[in-house]
């Protein structure tokens, strides 16, 4: 599981994300962007967000080190938006951080440089989890210490929001027409051989293990926290085996 910790600060609304989450100092004296229960479309976000993060980490992408994050409501009792207040009040218990790259740049594909073969890695990753915000206008990638790092994995997977669709859903092909990274010539065939031998079934149990079980209760379908996260890694599974060939709207890639 994720290293738990307990947020002890809340600092600064984080207004850049559409969730509205919030940089926190935690217990063990650590900073954290906070990604919170009660904001949009709840555990789900925090679900996808887990599941992208820690695959993608044990793939070989750079991605914050993700925390769950006990909260105390009281924490928010003294901040003067009232929406902070409202999300604090409705977010107690478990929450999910991830580190804050301190300095940290957000990508521009006019002041940055990436490889084919990085960005062929980067394009095939968000093809397999069908990571619809890692645009042009919203790249969702930060430079830090001269390296490229994946945030944001919260809009991916979107067939959990309908389980009973879910193969349907996690077959149709991936649209990288204006994915932030389609200027660079991905290389996406090279990446396909790379990394989808190594999605199999046991690292996705890896995976889901680090999903808190509060976020997986009371799913309609599902009768234990393990059966839905089984039901998390068989797409990605079937998907990593041929999403390559179906990725669409970049000319030229190899």
């Amino acid at each position: 599981m994720l290293k738990e910790v307990i947020a002890t600060r809340y600092i600064t609304p984080l207004r850049e994300g559409g969730s509205l989450p919030g940089l926190v100092e935690a217990d063990d004296l650590g900073t954290y962007v906070m990604k919170f229960t009660g904001a949009g479309q709840g555990r789900k976000t925090l679900v996808a967000e887990v599941v992208c993060g820690e695959l993608a980490r044990r793939l070989g992408f750079r991605v914050p080190r993700l925390v769950t994050i006990g909260l105390d409501p009281v924490l928010g009792l003294g901040e003067p938006d009232q929406q902070v207040q409202e999300l604090l009040r409705s977010s107690g218990g478990s929450n999910l951080g991830m580190d804050f790259l301190s300095g940290a740049l957000g990508f521009d594909s006019l002041a940055f440089s990436v490889s084919p073969e990085e960005a062929g890695r980067i394009l095939w990753f968000d093809a397999l989890v069908n990571n619809v915000d890692r645009s042009w206008r919203n790249p969702n990638l930060l430079m830090w210490q001269g390296e490229v790092w994946l945030i944001d994995h919260g809009a991916t997977m979107i067939w959990h929001h309908n389980w009973p669709g879910a193969e349907t859903s996690a077959a149709r092909p991936y649209d990288a027409t204006d994915h932030a990274l389609a200027p660079f010539a991905p290389d996406v065939a090279a990446a396909a051989a790379a990394l989808a031998p190594l999605v199999t079934e046991e690292l996705l149990a890896e995976v889901t293990a680090e999903i808190p079980d509060v976020w997986l209760t009371d799913e309609p379908g599902f009768e234990t926290p393990d059966d839905l996260r089984r039901a998390y890694a068989r797409p990605l599974v079937a998907r990593a085996a041929s999403v390559h060939d179906s990725v669409q709207g970049i000319e030229g890639t190899r």
